[in-house]
């Protein structure tokens, strides 16, 4: 398997998130409230998943090492590019958390916000995904070697291996803060 191999795989599973939180927007519209629980699972899955886990491997390691080679000027914009999509991405998902907590405390007006955002998403990601898959992975390929390429698959795996104890690590120390 070549190292974009699992972030190809990860961007499936971001996609069938995408379609479920597609089809918790449709209720949002016909019933006019949501399950602020809903709204946590997705951030979760938004934050743990999709950006700490599949965009910390494409920044912490893949862009790393691409910042080591001479990239065209177009590779360049396009990294560049995923890069503040990324940062996009966070701070529309802090957007959400902020209209979750406010709807969860009664605010009515909330609600149009969780729906703006996750309508955002549902409608950023895609098109981010594409651009991954169809232009910046298959460029990126070419300024490895096979034995630069089949290090950082193993790196993605190291990283991925952390992932669980990182998670559940935050968590434990955020409980801990609270008391």
């Amino acid at each position: 398997m070549q190292a974009r191999g699992p972030l190809m795989i990860e961007h499936r599973l971001i996609e069938r998130m995408l379609s479920v939180i597609k089809d918790v927007l449709s209720k949002i519209e016909s019933k006019h409230k949501i399950d602020p629980v809903f709204v946590d699972v997705a951030v979760d899955f938004i934050r743990v998943y999709a950006d700490r886990t599949h965009h910390g491997k494409e920044e912490d390691i893949l862009f790393r090492e691409m910042n080591k080679k001479p990239l065209s000027a177009e590779d360049r914009q396009v990294m560049n590019e995923l890069i503040e999509e990324h940062v996009l991405g966070r701070q529309t998902t802090e957007a959400l958390v902020d209209a979750n907590h406010r709807y969860r405390n009664g605010d009515e007006t909330a609600l149009a916000d969780i729906a703006d955002k996750f309508q955002f998403l549902i409608e950023f990601y895609p098109k981010h995904i594409e651009k991954e898959d169809k232009v910046f992975f298959p460029s990126s390929r070419a300024y490895f070697t096979d034995e630069e390429d089949q290090a950082m698959l193993a790196e993605f795996l190291a990283f991925d291996q952390k992932m669980i104890h990182e998670k559940y690590s935050s968590l434990v120390e955020g409980l801990e803060m609270r008391e």
